[in-house]
């Protein structure tokens, strides 16, 4: 499958900005069952000073916003083309961060009661193999946290989306990792792209889970769905939660952002 992805970003501060620096991971690389045909990144207001890959093989670019403006247009399009035999396997570990890194927790899944909770249901349930068990605990996730949009922001904690059992796409990945961690995998927060037939514009990206499994690698869960990743979906960035996977982050001095838009477009070629 081809998929067409048009990804536009607008920053408005409520003033001329002195200072400013935007880290960008947007940038889809090739991968297990994807493949980049071309990307390229426009930026108004701003200057891209490096890029570079990062020690979780993330390509990350960053911006200067130039002093005194008021408004940053970041605009990403691009084509990656995907293999219908994908279903979720991204085999073997890439980049500079070891495995053990991605057993920590952080303070957007730190465990707490509500997440033990999910643990122990999922090993009260039953054994059977390292797959068998993260998808019971997927399956976990979403029966006990529905997903509303609106319910949880950014700086969410998987252990408050638990006990609120209300969240999206980030809060099921957050609350699979410290679930996942705490059963003795590795897991990482992926941020990435999901095609959908009904729905070509979307407000934001994607975001799901991916955790190691001995004899496979890393293998993707998308808690939300309930299902594994498959050809509709393109990997962009990782990492031990959001924050380390984040499409965007800044950093200003003298002004704030007063507004972000964002508009999103995936279509299939």
């Amino acid at each position: 499958m081809k998929i067409a992805i048009r990804h536009s970003t607008h920053y408005y501060f409520d003033q001329p900005v002195p200072y400013a620096l935007q880290r960008l991971r947007l940038m889809p690389k090739d991968s297990a069952g994807q493949q980049v045909i071309h990307w390229t990144m426009k930026v108004e207001g701003g200057v891209c000073e490096a890029e570079y890959d990062d020690a979780c093989n993330n390509h990350v670019a960053l911006i200067r916003v130039e002093s005194g403006v008021e408004e940053v247009h970041i605009e990403c399009t691009g084509e990656v083309e995907t293999d219908a035999a994908y279903h979720g396997i991204v085999g073997r570990h890439r980049g500079y961060t070891p495995l053990w890194f991605f057993r920590q927790s952080t303070p957007l899944t730190k465990v707490g009661h509500e997440i033990n909770a999910i643990v122990s249901r999922v090993k009260a349930s039953g054994g059977g193999n390292d797959i068998k068990q993260l998808h019971a605990l997927s399956a976990e996730i979403l029966n006990s946290v529905d997903y509303v949009v609106g319910a949880t922001h950014a700086t969410t904690t998987a252990e408050e989306a638990a006990k609120l059992k209300q969240g999206v796409c980030q809060d099921h990945a957050h609350i699979f990792l410290a679930a996942a961690r705490q059963l003795g995998y590795p897991a990482r927060y992926v941020s990435g792209y999901l095609y959908m037939d009904d729905r070509p514009e979307q407000e934001a990206g994607h975001a799901w889970a991916e955790a190691w499994v001995e004899a496979l690698g890393w293998v993707g869960f998308d808690i939300s769905n309930g299902i594994s990743p498959d050809e509709r979906y393109i990997r962009v960035a990782t990492g031990r939660d959001y924050a380390e996977a984040a499409p965007i982050h800044s950093m200003s001095f003298g002004a704030r952002d007063q507004q972000m838009i964002v508009r999103l477009r995936i279509d299939q070629q």
